[in-house]
């Protein structure tokens, strides 16, 4: 339900480019050195790439942008388990005076999508369901050709054939049981609009429902396990791996904790908006027009975890040593499924996966009324970026192209020729 657009870029692209947007990895692939926690020898910090370590062509880029007034956030760079660049700039809330740093949780919008996948692919390594189950083998209310023919397979590769009604984005939840509740009504909506498996029926999962196949999945999970999907994710993901600073939090904790970075939306006039402080209020951003985050309560599996800089690459890392999923678990999580429209692109579990400069690069990308927020992996070199941003008219995708190409020392094309 949540969208990954960029001001100015539109949600195809965000996510049909498979560099710091997007995600996956090809089985078999290790994260060198971070998979078991190991740190990278002293003497491998000479071959780091010279853009980026600190004074490097990306640092001086995300300087530049700050100066500008065109950066608030957080960008971390993590080879091998160890920090090679980190940098906060900006406020994290200004009514309160608090400074962005490495420990600020920032919203996560669809950037937050893998978590779901991560959640499903436990309970199919512990036998308790499988990628071929349909909806109708763990969840009643649904259309019988729904029931009968939509795999969980399909539900994570956004291959299954749902449409569902477009959400009402000015409402304001008041609970966790509100939201919950909605979730599943909502779910219960969904259409059968074309063959599940024939491909994507609903504009990059950006139509009116195109995050009900994700919803339907987060709603098999607490089937299966007896528990909300936010608390299955934050005993059993975000717990295992670390991740002290991250969590579906709800708007009383955003309000509240000093450690969560509110979002600041671009109103038509060019000022600034604290979202979560004004609820009435939504992002001039053309391709989420009106959207505010706030209004949500809580989160759900399209979108809005928070998470810090250092907990995303935990996560990262985790993936690889066995914490949150076994070996071929995590190769399964963000293997190939189907080509993109870009040739070295394709498609996995909740995200994208492409090939830059002779290696795979996986992550995910979500931008959200005032914040955008990109988590990469370079697994074949031991790589992981993250950007975190709290305002709404940054550079975002510029910003992710040129971690990319300090990396990778190529920089990808705007998809579509943009």
């Amino acid at each position: 339900m949540d969208s990954d657009s960029a001001r100015g870029v539109d949600r195809r692209r965000l996510l049909g480019w498979g560099g710091a947007a997007a995600a996956g990895v090809v089985a078999g692939t290790p994260l060198v050195g971070a998979g078991r926690g190991h740190a990278a020898p002293a003497s491998a910090d000479t071959h780091l790439p010279p853009d980026t370590r600190p004074g490097g062509a990306y640092d001086r880029y995300i300087a530049e942008l700050a100066a500008q007034g065109k950066f608030s956030g957080v960008v971390l760079l993590s080879h091998r388990g160890r920090t090679v660049l980190s940098r906060s700039y900006g406020m994290a809330d200004e009514e309160r005076g608090i400074r962005n740093h490495e420990g600020v949780a920032v919203n996560l919008s669809s950037a937050s999508q893998p978590f779901l996948a991560v959640a499903v692919l436990q309970l199919v390594q512990q036998g308790r369901m499988a990628l071929l189950d349909t909806v109708g083998t763990h969840l009643t209310g649904f259309a019988e050709e729904i029931a009968e023919q939509v795999t969980v397979h399909q539900l994570l590769t956004n291959t299954s054939g749902l449409n569902a009604p477009m959400p009402d984005w000015r409402r304001v939840f008041h609970s966790r049981q509100e939201v919950h509740e909605h979730q599943r009504l909502w779910a219960r909506q969904a259409e059968l609009v074309a063959v599940p498996g024939s491909g994507d029926s609903s504009s990059g999962g950006h139509g009116p429902g195109g995050g009900v196949g994700l919803a339907i999945a987060a709603q098999i999970v607490e089937a299966v396990t007896g528990t909300t999907f936010w608390d299955h994710v934050h005993e059993h993901v975000f717990a295992r791996c670390g991740m002290t600073g991250s969590a579906f939090y709800t708007r009383q904790q955003w309000l509240t904790d000093e450690h969560i970075a509110h979002s600041y939306m671009v109103q038509t006039d060019g000022s600034r908006v604290d979202a979560v402080r004004n609820l009435d209020e939504g992002t001039s951003n053309p391709y989420i027009p009106d959207r505010n985050p706030a209004r949500a309560f809580i989160g759900n599996a399209s979108g809005d975890a928070f998470a810090t800089a250092p907990d995303l690459v935990r996560f990262a890392n985790a993936l690889y040593d066995g914490t949150v999923l076994a070996r071929p678990y995590a190769d399964l999580f963000a293997g190939p499924k189907l080509p993109a429209h870009d040739p070295t692109s394709y498609h996995t579990y909740t995200m994208p996966t492409s090939i830059i400069g002779g290696q795979w690069v996986f992550g995910r990308g979500g931008v959200a009324g005032g914040s955008a927020a990109n988590w990469s992996v370079y697994p074949d070199t031991g790589w992981v970026g993250v950007t975190l941003c709290n305002v709404d008219d940054v550079p975002f995708l510029e910003v992710c192209r040129q971690e990319t190409k300090a990396i990778t020392g190529v920089l990808p094309d705007l998809p579509d020729g943009g």
